[in-house]
């Protein structure tokens, strides 16, 4: 079949031939945890549509679960990383140190929030830096415990685990998990109590957290508390500036530290370098990784000087972490983002989604007995969630509705992606590098399935 549209491009049914015998090939050798969102296999991408084995094209709003933000392929990523491995693929930094591996945390530690010396270190995943920054703390503080917030998603390792809260498909049959962990409420206004208004809202998490140290750990044994700006799997929900400015006070009152975890928020997606730092948040650790080298293996923590050096001699690091090929890949990434202002882009970008998202809310609404409303549009610059519910009145998550959104997305050449706790919100992780006719698009379909739904077609 072919579909009439400019960017998208399908030339089969999707899945194609060739992806479902790549499929056929894949159920037969790779472990079936590994499942696939998009039944396709893709043969090449650039900026931000993909091309999959059988000639179809799509476009993305996934980027690789938010690791493309300065797009796919970008010339000046791959030629970085073709002139790095020429030169020296692995050394071990621990071992022999290399000039790109010091620049980098140059450059991050000018960008990162807070005026006063920082430092930095880097790994290879997000867990990795998640797990590091937490060891970091610990050291730091001579303490054990960790709060963390409902809704946080922080990685699959065993602390990582701990500290993520949805249980199902993240923890279910993993445990026993690492101990001293605290969970506390997040200000998640949509879903607040009847009858409470939001700033309530919002008081009432702040003073749960305030009881925790009262009623669940003492907090002369809290060595820090770990968030994220903007909650990635819990329904990109940006934390209120007034519930991080009651984190902060608390913080600098029990002397614990405060750890942002803005894997999937940082480098431009909010239209901040750092979501942070538009949410009035001076982290003393923060947690990077995903878009800071366009999906090559590298994370890192940054933070304050006196505090990253707690750790004694080779107590924090590992074989590949900070991988010279990766750390040329980020330096390209940092130089893209400033040339061609990714950051002002996140804004326009998220201008554009928001409008249009509203505009979809009101058509949805309209249609009588409708069976898909959106609840609710979220979320900072190009970061956006759009929580979609059977009922504006009761707010009941349409959850089976949201996937079959994102399935009939694809089979109509759009990838995008859920979250959420109920997994009801679509969630815009689309590089940065997407043009304004492309994002039309792509959100021509999705209204269009939309509506199809709402009119239980």
């Amino acid at each position: 079949m072919t579909q009439t549209t400019r960017y998208v491009r399908l030339v089969t049914e999707v899945p194609g031939p060739r992806s479902r015998e790549l499929m056929a090939r894949k159920e037969r050798v790779v472990a079936n945890a590994l499942s696939i969102h998009v039944p396709v296999a893709i043969q090449e991408a650039r900026g931000a549509l993909v091309t999959d084995v059988d000639g179809n094209v799509f476009i993305d709003l996934a980027g690789g679960m938010g690791c493309m933000n300065v797009g796919h392929s970008h010339p000046r990523v791959v030629e970085a990383i073709q002139r790095s491995a020429a030169q020296f693929t692995h050394t071990d930094f621990s071992v022999i140190m290399y000039e790109s591996y010091i620049r980098l945390a140059e450059r991050l530690a000018a960008l990162a929030p807070g005026d006063f010396p920082k430092k930095a270190c880097f790994f290879n995943s997000g867990a990795e830096a998640v797990e590091n920054a937490i060891k970091i703390a610990r050291k730091y503080t001579g303490r054990r415990a960790i709060i963390a917030l409902e809704g946080a998603f922080h990685g699959r390792t065993n602390l990582a685990m701990a500290l993520t809260s949805k249980v199902k498909p993240y923890k279910e049959g993993f445990g026993p998990f690492a101990p001293e962990i605290y969970r506390v409420p997040t200000p998640y206004t949509y879903r607040r109590p009847a009858g409470m208004s939001e700033a309530e809202y919002v008081r009432f998490c702040a003073d749960a957290l305030e009881r925790a140290l009262i009623t669940h750990v003492s907090p002369d044994e809290v060595a820090a508390i770990i968030l994220e700006p903007v909650q990635g799997e819990g329904g990109f929900i940006p934390l209120h500036p007034d519930y991080l400015a009651r984190v902060s006070q608390l913080a600098r009152k029990h002397g614990f530290l405060i750890i942002a975890d803005e894997i999937q928020s940082g480098f431009g997606r909010t239209g901040t370098f750092f979501a942070s730092e538009q949410l009035g948040l001076v982290p003393d650790l923060i947690c990077v990784g995903k878009s800071l080298a366009a999906g090559m293996p590298l994370s890192g923590v940054i933070g304050r000087a006196e505090v990253m050096d707690a750790p004694e001699d080779s107590t924090i690091g590992g074989t590949y972490v900070g991988n010279p090929v990766a750390c040329d890949a980020a330096h390209a990434v940092l130089d893209i983002m400033e040339e061609e202002g990714l950051v002002s882009r996140a804004r326009a970008i998220g201008d554009l989604m928001r409008r249009r998202f509203q505009e979809l809310a009101v058509q949805l609404e309209s249609i009588p007995g409708s069976r898909l409303q959106i609840g609710e549009i979220r979320g900072l610059g190009a970061m956006l969630g759009v929580e979609l519910v059977t009922d504006r009145a009761t707010r009941a998550p349409a959850t089976a509705e949201a996937a079959e959104v994102v399935k009939r997305a694809w089979q109509r050449g759009v990838v995008v992606v859920k979250c959420g706790i109920y997994g009801n919100t679509l969630r815009m992780l689309l590089p940065l590098v997407i043009t304004d006719d492309q994002l039309n698009e792509a959100l021509d379909i999705i209204g269009q399935i939309c509506t199809e739904i709402a009119r239980g077609e």
